[in-house]
């Protein structure tokens, strides 16, 4: 990587060393590691046969047999009818997790733990103390299993992009050191569903146009790729490439709520305009629960009046959710009742989300509808990050007066423009 000075003279800064660690089948191999008679058998996580949830983990034992994460209990059952069914334990799961990042924590203060059974590193400059890259994943593979009888595959490589494909390459077990210089090489023969963000439908789009590998659409012009990805494009290219400088963000523990407010450049008065940014908030809320694996139990609103005033209220759900179409109604409900107590312009609005749990503790209750509005949000989610916020809106809000006050996102829920991570988060 090379800079420059203040006199645009190049400086060499020092690569990167960013490794990604991958628990391999979590769910399923915590299973095993309390239960050893499960040892050697397809262990499926998710639900008992003739329930209505979904698989979600599949030891390999039972891959072995075609059961994937996300399918259904009933297909699971079809095709590995001898496999051990289990619920799920999402206490213990979170429990070994903290585990886990407990022993990367000993390697390098930058951890980000991206969900329960899976971390990025940043050992950059650690080479005297941890040794060479290779010996410093070596360590950590070891540990875990020592301390925590589980299987962690690991991916090296000077960026979270290529490390992540990395980690994956050897599964289970596996261990994949890409040397600094030698990223784009490594990523030119993969096909293009290997890089995260690309979804089935590009990948079958990018086929019609005849691009199957990495190595072809990293040469891909612009305005070709640009009906496909949008406004992501060049950041795609880029990627194909090997190119992806997002640092290691170290996440100083778990998120205790998940909030955006928004203030308005005029004062909202009519209720139609209230309900639409209301839902624009708690879409995003939920936007950002789902990307971060998250559930909350207590929805919250914020209503700052033109004179100032501020007040608030907040209810809790009968269950954790990160689905927005489960967060309006209960907000909407909040802040007419706050406009009911005293109706006046409304300059600020604020959804929050509270008493978070990883989304494991649902496991056992997934059912057709649950697995309906996932797919949807997934979509939904999909789309917003291709084309930016505000694409799809319930035709009920769609209806209502187009004119738009500009708004602003208040600290502490701002975002970095340049690479759309939040700022802020509430602690």
């Amino acid at each position: 990587m090379v800079c420059t000075d203040r006199r645009g003279r190049g400086v060499k800064q020092p690569e990167r060393t960013i490794i990604h660690a991958d628990l391999d089948a979590f769910f399923a191999a915590a299973e095993v590691r309390r239960r050893p008679e499960l040892r050697g058998k397809p262990v499926i996580i998710g639900g008992k046969p003739g329930g209505r949830g979904v698989v979600a983990a599949a030891s390999y034992e039972a891959r072995r047999f075609g059961v994937r994460s996300a399918m259904p209990i009933s297909q699971a059952v079809r095709l590995c009818p001898d496999g051990v069914y289990l619920s799920g334990d999402g206490s213990y799961y979170r429990e070994l997790s903290d585990q886990f990042r407990a022993i990367l924590l000993d390697f390098t203060d930058l951890v980000e733990m991206v969900s329960v059974d899976e971390a990025y590193l940043d050992v950059s400059h650690s080479e005297r103390t941890l040794g060479t890259p290779r010996q410093a994943a070596e360590s950590i593979k070891q540990r875990v299993r020592d301390e925590l009888e589980l299987v962690v595959s690991l991916g090296v490589s000077t960026s979270r992009l290529v490390s992540k494909i990395a980690s994956d390459m050897d599964k289970p077990d596996g261990l994949c050191v890409v040397d600094p210089g030698t990223e784009a090489a490594f990523l030119a023969d993969l096909p293009v569903g290997k890089m995260p963000g690309i979804g089935p439908k590009a990948v079958e789009r990018l086929h019609a146009s005849g691009v199957r590998t990495l190595g072809q659409l990293a040469h891909m012009p612009l305005p070709v790729i640009e009906p496909i990805f949008g406004k992501r494009a060049d950041q795609i290219v880029l990627r194909a490439q090997g190119i992806d400088d997002k640092p290691v963000d170290p996440d100083g523990g778990p998120t205790k709520s998940i909030s955006h407010e928004r203030t308005f450049g005029e004062d909202l008065t009519e209720p139609e305009d209230i309900r639409r940014e209301l839902y624009r908030l708690a879409e995003s809320t939920g936007r950002d629960m789902r990307q971060k694996g998250l559930q909350g139990s207590v929805v919250a609103v914020k209503l700052r009046y033109a004179d100032f005033e501020t007040v608030g209220k907040q209810r809790r759900l009968l269950g954790p959710t990160n689905a927005h179409q489960e967060i309006m109604p209960v907000a909407e409900k909040l802040v007419e009742e706050l406009l009911n107590t005293r109706r006046a312009p409304v300059r600020l609005l604020g959804v929050r989300m509270s008493t978070l749990t990883s989304g494991v503790l649902q496991l056992s209750l997934f059912d057709q509808q649950a697995q309906r509005q996932q797919k949807l949000n997934q979509a939904i989610d999909q789309l917003t990050e291709r084309h930016g916020k505000g694409l799809i809106t319930p035709g009920n809000l769609r209806s209502v007066s187009q004119q738009r006050s500009e708004s602003r996102e208040d600290d502490p829920d701002t975002y970095d423009r340049r690479t759309g991570e939040r700022r802020g988060r509430d602690e």
